[in-house]
């Protein structure tokens, strides 16, 4: 017989189970992601690898490296795969995309330690469509570009030239006048960088707002409104005072109205009286209520006469 002895288990003992193994919290949060084992170890170890090249750009910094040794390190890192490769752009509507990726690659290295993201950012805030930018990396090779577009506010015509502007006057694009969008039109040298003066003035006489169809900048001091009806309405020089000869007017137009009776030019530029005139006339009449045809008196008559000939002297003014 064999010397060996065979152990027989116990008649009834019941056999032990091997314990399973325990499964832990992170273990069960890895499983329940939308992504492949594979796909999460290269997100660690990207992320990894830009805290060490932000690290490794801090300690340079601190410790005086060299710039030519911070650069070539820079470039190593580049040529292991952190190299822009990929430019995302999101926000755009008007603006060409084309020229986004160009500033975005226009770079002294795509190695993603020496892309500079504040340089890119102010390149493309030197386009007038981008009120702003925001630029950001993403390991290992993509750059994030977000747009944030302007709003055209106005036309602005100036020397036969149409154009889009936004809000403080910046430029934005030439338009067709067949193509021209339903904005205020604001004419003459210098119109556009007045062009939110002109939105506050059309708020003190919001009932006049839909009847005005473009403005002229005058002298680089005053505005001449022309109305949907075709009348021109001449205000005075200084917001507060153009603001008040408006509502003026207005409250004239809503006693009798004035738009659309015939009537050629309007001059306020003395906010106090409103002089009219209608086509043919050589001169103007003072209205102080529209009601009464014979306001116009002979002195106001001849007032308003001598204010039409200094006007006629110098051009618009």
């Amino acid at each position: 017989m064999s010397s060996r002895t065979l152990k027989r288990s116990t008649p009834g003992r019941p056999v032990q189970k091997r314990k399973a193994a325990r499964v832990s919290m992170i273990d069960r949060i890895i499983a329940a992601l939308p992504i492949s084992e594979v796909a999460l170890h290269r997100i660690a170890t990207w992320t990894i690898t830009g805290a060490v090249i932000a690290g490794l750009g801090t300690l340079a910094v601190w410790a005086g490296v060299p710039a030519a040794i911070g650069t070539a390190l820079a470039e190593g890192v580049g040529r292991a795969g952190f190299r822009v490769e990929q430019i995302e752009v999101t926000g755009l509507s008007r603006m060409d995309r084309m020229s986004v990726y160009a500033v975005a690659l226009d770079q002294k290295s795509r190695a993603m330690p020496l892309v500079s993201l504040q340089d890119t950012r102010a390149k493309l805030l030197q386009y007038g469509w981008i009120e702003d930018a925001h630029v950001s990396r993403r390991l290992p090779d993509t750059l994030l570009v977000h747009i944030v577009e302007r709003k055209p506010t106005a036309v602005w015509q100036d020397h036969g030239q149409l154009s889009l502007i936004g809000s403080n006057g910046v430029w934005l694009e030439r338009v067709s006048a067949d193509a021209m969008p339903d904005l205020p039109l604001v004419i003459g040298p210098g119109a556009n960088t007045q062009e939110a003066a002109y939105q506050k003035l059309l708020t003190a006489a919001p009932a006049l707002r839909p009847s005005v169809k473009a403005a002229t900048w005058v002298g680089n001091r005053r505005w001449n409104l022309t109305f949907e009806s075709g009348e021109t309405l001449a205000l005075p020089e200084g917001e507060g005072a153009a603001a008040r000869a408006l509502v003026k007017f207005a409250e004239l137009d809503g006693v009798k109205p004035l738009l659309g009776k015939g009537w050629l030019r309007f001059d306020m530029r003395d906010p106090s009286r409103l002089v009219a005139r209608r086509p043919g006339e050589a001169e103007g009449r003072a209205i102080t209520d529209p009601n009464d045809k014979d306001s116009a008196t002979k002195p106001a008559v001849i007032e308003a006469k001598k204010t039409i000939v200094r006007s006629g002297a110098s051009g618009q003014g």
